[in-house]
């Protein structure tokens, strides 16, 4: 049986809430993320996908991130860091991940370059 939608404010909630959950460290990285990526896309809705936090534009994924045991991770999709490879050079990264220490995101230039990738692939 198909679960109900939640509600947007219903998915903001729980995303809010596992950030609030996590270690001080890592909950400091995701929160100054989150930050970012709002003032980047205003108009994108906080909210859950596969686990993990994630904005969503027009219903449809931008952007995840989340916090694991040794790491945090931003999953800005396989385009986004096939285009700034060279500006992600410091970091680990995989097909659509990149993979920074506890409470050290990437700089906000950076996510804003990488988001905006997203959003070209979006169109």
């Amino acid at each position: 049986m198909k679960q109900p939608k939640k509600s947007s404010r219903a998915e903001a909630a729980e995303a809010k809430a596992y950030i609030a959950a996590l270690p001080a460290r890592a909950r400091s990285g995701l929160m100054k993320l989150r930050k970012i990526i709002s003032g980047i896309v205003p108009e994108a809705k906080l909210g859950m996908s596969y686990g993990m936090p994630a904005f969503r534009l027009n219903g449809r994924p931008l952007v995840w991130f989340a916090a694991f045991k040794e790491h945090s991770s931003f999953f800005p999709g396989a385009g986004a860091i096939r285009i700034h490879a060279a500006a992600l050079k410091g970091y680990k990264t995989s097909k659509g991940t990149i993979q920074f220490p506890h409470g050290k995101p990437p700089t906000a230039g950076l996510l804003a370059k990488l988001v905006k990738a997203r959003l070209e692939e979006l169109k």
